[in-house]
């Protein structure tokens, strides 16, 4: 069933890119595993699916510690600062950085780690108050704060778009969000390399490449509905 749904997911991500006028090797695609079994993982690997995201630390750490080392984890869920040494050094990307303070604890773990930390900041594009992230507005002066930090690279931009029946509705979001990608890149800021755009879940991961996302998250429409009774 898994090996038949990422072949599906697949098939989509190739028409949108078309759709688009853009090469599928300008989007990745991250596998959201989260509250699913390792062997469902274990599934995927021989199709050659390395990016796998977790929402929480101690279920990234719990999966990084049994699977093979060269599977990328993406952390895209919230972070807390006291969860941040578990992490660092871990993930290959953090997507959801929302504040400066979260963005000090990242750098000063790095330090200790001896590692350069890429990040992404976590925008609230759509101003949902059940959501984390930074206001559209406030998302590069945090950009330029963050990019002063020794022991974070600033990547790119991330946002959960809201939850809607229609795809379409999010396009709007999506393009926004791409519109401020390309402004803040444009300044060439020390720093931030600005080549990563997080958006798009299986709900709306077409809408989001068609908007230029270059990493999509999908769960559901790889894994099936999620077991939160674990």
């Amino acid at each position: 069933m898994v090996a038949e749904n990422l072949r599906q997911v697949e098939e989509r991500i190739c028409q949108a890119c078309a759709r688009a006028g853009r090469s599928r090797s300008e989007v990745t695609l991250i596998a959201v595993s989260k509250t699913k079994p390792v062997s469902m993982i274990e599934e995927l690997l021989p199709l050659g699916t390395r990016d796998f995201g977790e929402n929480k630390v101690q279920e990234l750490c719990e999966k990084y510690e049994v699977l093979p080392r060269d599977i990328r984890w993406h952390l895209i869920g919230h972070l807390q600062r006291n969860k941040v040494k578990y992490v660092v050094g871990k993930a290959c990307l953090i997507h959801s950085v929302d504040s400066l303070r979260l963005a000090q604890a990242i750098s000063q773990e790095g330090e200790k780690q001896g590692v350069l930390v890429p990040v992404l900041v976590e925008v609230n594009v759509a101003g949902e108050e059940s959501k984390f992230g930074v206001t559209w507005e406030e998302t590069e002066n945090l950009v330029e704060e963050m990019a002063r930090l020794p022991h974070i690279s600033v990547r790119g931009l991330m946002t959960i778009a809201p939850f809607v029946a229609d795809p379409e509705e999010n396009r709007s979001v999506f393009g926004k969000l791409k519109k401020l990608y390309v402004d803040i890149r444009e300044k060439n800021i020390d720093n931030v390399a600005m080549n990563v755009l997080s958006m798009g879940m299986t709900n709306d991961y077409e809408v989001a490449i068609e908007e230029g996302a270059t990493m999509v998250r999908v769960g559901t429409g790889i894994f099936g509905e999620r077991n939160y009774a674990r």
